[in-house]
């Protein structure tokens, strides 16, 4: 595996990463809460059919809607349909393309870094020369410009 150092890294593909990805997760976001509410639309049908029994699901809804979401369209496109309309691309350091598993991932790492840590944990990609957030160095990603 080589790994490009950030010295000889092309600093073009990393022009406005930080702006472009706070309006992909918006974008995300937006497409995840819509999934959400038929997810949720569909549990309450589940639960009446069931005498309220399906209805014990509705905690893990959401998390099971982004998790899908972000693995499903990362493993198939390379980036989030967010990501995409800002002209982002998800990659792996090894240069292999992202699978179901580490979109997966990645997707859960940020929400529990977030939740645990805080929204300044954000601030990390202030401090590293390829504006890599704490979930992307984690599994050895990056989000750059396509």
């Amino acid at each position: 595996m080589s790994m490009t150092s950030p010295a000889s890294y092309d600093i073009a593909r990393l022009d406005s990463v930080r702006r472009k990805r706070f309006f992909a997760f918006l974008i995300d976001f937006t497409f995840v809460c819509i999934l959400w509410l038929l997810a949720c639309a569909v549990v309450l049908l589940l639960g009446v059919f069931t005498l309220g029994l399906a209805w014990l699901l509705y905690g893990a809804v959401f998390p099971v809607v982004a998790v899908l979401y972000s693995g499903i369209s990362i493993a198939n496109r390379g980036a989030t349909p967010g990501m995409r309309a800002m002209g982002l691309v998800f990659r792996l350091e090894s240069g292999a393309q992202p699978d179901f598993l580490q979109g997966a991932v990645h997707v859960i790492l940020f929400y529990v870094s977030v939740t645990f840590l805080t929204p300044l944990v954000l601030i990390v990609s202030l401090f590293n020369a390829r504006k890599r957030l704490l979930h992307d160095m984690l599994i050895g990603a990056t989000v750059e410009n396509a």
